[in-house]
């Protein structure tokens, strides 16, 4: 495809974002930006989180994981369908009772207003990173397949890809995310099972032959037991799949902002229950596509591209999809897959940034109603600003970015999964003027304990790798210091 047909492949994909933008953002409040007036179906919040939930992350680089770990991550996927029992049973029922705007607000009934201000600043540090990182990986594919070719700065793709969705989430909010989330989950699906029926018509493979060829079973182990030092060692992922959901899901305003939007908390785990169930099987799909990907490279000859002299697995799906030969349908639905990919989740980020800036820091809900408007919409514009500013700087580091998406989100994620955790599972209460202290502190030893296997090369940790599990450990140590600042009484036993 030439870079003109791709631009209005983007310009048309838009189009109808905004269109769907225009019916939704008709009732231009607060309530329908930050809740859609608690009135979304279930099973279309379900549908459209699979979208948000997948994003940029899994639709380019996991199918590039196959090439160092197989299937290894579906040891994770199991863990997520856990985490998602646990998000449904414990905290959607705890979030409808209380008829939170914001989950942090949660933090305030149970601790006070510091341990309130605490776990809103983390969800914040987390989910700018978060979807900095999901969404510069998608613009580095845009940018590789048609920006670059026409000499536009990587800076200027930032910041066109931004202004799209304020664009379009600028009066709906949540409303709108919800339908929008629905079409680009579509978009995402198709492309990818386009993309494996394609292959598997040019490898000359029926579906059932696939996965008895010898070639895809070289590459689709799924469990790994063998060496607890290594990273793709099944606790690992299981038990850090478990805790990435509840925190990166349950505790992460974005995510939950959608489950609000239901009726009812029943509604709301039914949502989660079927999305949970969904995952398993979309995740599933995703790397059955990059084994085929890379047999199809190794059969055909196909070199994993490179950007600014590194190797890049997660630009295989590209290659093949866009310069192959594979036809233009597969093309199309790939580049509609592609940025489908990226604003699933930014989208939502920049919704629930803004809903939680505006909530936690700002006090929109104490302020007299005709200010409240205003300020949402300039707290809109002002997240977008820093998303841009976020996203370029990303661009000069290296490193995976999936791998580095969600080694620091277990750093940042720690301290909520911590507060909540002692909330919940203690009737404890604790001097709350020092819990960004434990915070912080919790961050910092969590950081020097993952240094420990280069630090002691010859100690019995020496050839230990930390993967999710940092996640856990990092909430363990803030519950701990938690408990060490705490004290039995407490005011509200029945939080």
């Amino acid at each position: 495809m030439s870079a003109t047909q791709i631009l209005l492949l983007i310009a048309a994909y838009f189009g109808v974002l905004i269109l769907i933008s225009y019916f939704t953002g008709k009732e231009d409040t607060n309530a329908a930006f930050f809740k859609a007036n608690k009135s979304a179906p279930w099973y279309l919040v379900a549908f459209g989180m699979i979208g948000a939930s997948l994003s940029g992350v899994t639709f380019i680089s996991v199918p590039g994981l196959i090439a160092g770990q197989q299937f290894a991550y579906m040891q994770g996927v199991f863990g997520f369908f856990v985490g998602y029992l646990v998000v449904s049973f414990v905290l959607v029922p705890l979030y409808y009772r209380l008829n939170v705007t914001s989950i942090y607000q949660y933090l305030e009934e149970r601790f006070g207003k510091v341990s309130y201000k605490t776990g809103a600043f983390f969800f914040l540090l987390s989910r700018v990173t978060g979807a900095s990182f999901r969404l510069y990986l998608v613009a580095l594919a845009m940018q590789y397949i048609v920006f670059e070719s026409l000499g536009v700065p990587f800076w200027v793709t930032v910041v066109i890809s931004i202004l799209l969705i304020w664009l379009y989430t600028n009066k709906g909010g949540i409303k709108t995310i919800i339908w929008t989330d629905t079409l680009q989950t579509v978009a995402m699906l198709t492309s990818v099972i386009v993309a494996i029926v394609l292959i598997l018509n040019k490898l000359d493979w029926t579906l059932a032959e696939t996965f008895a060829k010898e070639t895809f079973k070289s590459k689709s182990q799924i469990f790994f037991f063998d060496d607890i030092n290594s990273k793709i060692n099944f606790w690992k992922y299981f038990i850090g799949g478990i805790f990435i959901t509840i925190a990166m899901t349950g505790l992460d305003q974005d995510m939950m902002q959608k489950n609000l939007t239901c009726k009812n908390a029943n509604e709301s785990k039914k949502n989660m229950l079927s999305m949970s169930v969904l995952l398993v099987i979309v995740n599933l799909v995703f790397l059955t596509l990059g084994a085929l990907l890379f047999i199809y490279a190794e059969q055909f000859s196909v070199k994993i591209p490179e950007l600014n002299g590194v190797t890049r697995t997660d630009l295989l799906f590209p290659e093949i999809a866009m310069n192959q030969g594979l036809g233009k349908g597969l093309a199309i639905t790939f580049i509609i897959g592609l940025i489908a990919a990226a604003y699933s989740s930014a989208d939502s980020a920049l919704t629930s940034l803004t809903t939680s800036f505006s909530v936690d820091f700002l006090n929109i809900e104490k302020r007299p109603l005709v200010e409240q408007k205003p300020l949402r919409k300039k707290v809109h514009i002002i997240v977008s600003l820093v998303l841009i500013v976020v996203v370029v700087i990303f661009n000069s580091l290296e490193g995976s970015v999936v791998s580095n998406l969600f080694k620091f989100a277990t750093f940042t994620y720690g301290p909520l999964l911590g507060l909540f955790a002692f909330g919940i599972l203690t009737k404890r209460s604790i001097k709350d003027q020092l819990a960004w202290v434990i915070g912080l502190a919790s961050i910092v030893i969590t950081y020097l304990i993952t240094l420990a296997p280069a630090t002691f090369p010859d100690s019995f940790i020496g050839s230990y790798a930390f993967h999710w599990e940092i996640l856990p450990l990092n909430g363990l140590v803030t519950f701990l210091g938690l408990l060490i600042i705490s004290k039995k009484e407490t005011s509200n036993t029945d939080l």
